[in-house]
């Protein structure tokens, strides 16, 4: 599922004060820090399914050499499932990321802590849904 216009806050139960970056001491990053560095590195670069693309090639290993030459057949494979909105990732369930899905649908990650968040929350964008990430724990 694709937004637009839409900022997801951290969530409720969220352990994280502030944004903290993800990090793993796996070999193979987990899929929520790849999608961090993605993100922070590239903001409004991605939609959400290209995001999820290209976590899952780099999540797979999948040489670049395949990802040009396969790249229809991956996607179609990959997208034959559905899968979860960035309101159910660990960045703003527990690393303390806001998500800001842009007019066409591009995504950046804002800290809880900096000015942006809090303009998104406060509603002083205009034009703007507000979304809670998914808690952690059912009540």
């Amino acid at each position: 599922m694709s937004y637009t216009n839409t900022f997801v806050r951290v969530a409720e139960d969220c352990p994280a004060e502030t944004g903290t970056p993800p990090m793993s001491c796996r070999t193979l990053p987990p899929a929520h820090v790849i999608a961090y560095e993605l993100l922070s590195t590239h903001p409004y670069q991605y939609n959400h399914e290209e995001l999820l693309y290209e976590v899952h090639v780099r999540h797979k290993q999948i040489p670049l050499d395949e990802r040009v030459n396969r790249r229809d057949e991956i996607w179609n494979e990959l997208f034959a499932k559905k899968h979860p909105c960035l309101r159910a990732s660990l960045l703003p369930k527990k690393f303390g990321w806001g998500v800001h899905y842009n007019e066409n649908g591009r995504i950046a990650l804002f800290a809880k802590e900096s000015p942006e968040y809090g303009r998104f929350v406060s509603g002083e964008t205009e034009g703007v849904k507000l979304l809670n990430a998914m808690r952690n724990k059912r009540d």
